[in-house]
This record gives structure tokens, sequence and C-alpha cells, in this order.
């Protein structure tokens, strides 16, 4: 039997609201994913280092700092000095619509923008792990 995918839930920076967070978290899980959520205030260290750990096959940052153009693309270029190729990221959060290009650029799969339906986000993930 599959192992259900399993999905590293993370807030970067030194914003403290994760309510997004936890909705998502919950969505997921719900959806009958497993969910490791790191807390708040982690770095792109921190969060490189869990997703590792845990062995997951995603991670889903949400971010409200603004600081979204440096730390997620951090996230992805330590995953790369790690030489893990294989984890979907993704972004969530109060993240400009002009913004979102250049995060993809920078290697995030998706960013999920306020009133995204979690099923969207559910889907993309499903559709996306490689297995």
């Amino acid at each position: 039997m599959d192992r259900p995918i399993r999905v590293l839930v993370a807030k970067p920076g030194l914003d403290g609201h994760d309510r997004g967070a936890k909705v998502i978290a919950r969505a997921l899980r719900d959806a009958g994913m497993e969910v490791i959520y790191t807390g708040l205030r982690q770095t792109p260290e921190q969060i490189v280092s869990a997703a590792i750990q845990e062995d997951v096959e995603c991670i889903a940052m949400s971010i409200l700092s603004g600081a979204h153009n440096t730390l997620l693309p951090k996230v992805v270029e330590i995953l790369q000095k790690e030489g893990v190729d294989d984890i979907l990221v993704l972004g969530g959060g109060v993240i400009p619509d002009e913004d979102i290009p250049f995060l993809k650029e920078k290697g995030i799969k998706e960013i999920f923008t306020p009133g995204t339906p979690t099923s969207k986000t559910i889907e993309f993930i499903r559709n996306n792990i490689k297995r």
C-alpha cells in the first residue's frame, strides 16, 4: 500500500500569524496527507533540514511578512545545494501578483494567494508529486 503524501507546512521569516498555515495543514490532513507543521519563525535552513529529516515530498510555505522574494527562493537554493531535487515547493499567503513570475522562475512551483480554495492546493499537490 502506498504511503500518504508527506507535506511540510512551514512559516519562514519573522511574521507571527499562522492561521492560514494551520488551515492548509488541516485541509491537507483531511485529504489524507501526512502533515508536519514546523511552527512560526523558521529559517530557510531549518525548513530544508526538517524536510530532509521528515522525508517529505512537498514543502508548503505560508508567508505574510513581505519577505517572500528572499525567503522562498532561499529554500529552493538550499535544497539544490543539498542535492535534493524531488521535493515539490509551494508558496502561499499575501504575495502580490507581480511577484509570482519571479518566484516561479526561482523554483517555487505554484503560489496560492488568499481566497484560493484548499481543494485547489490539494489537487495541485496530488497532480505534481513524483511517485
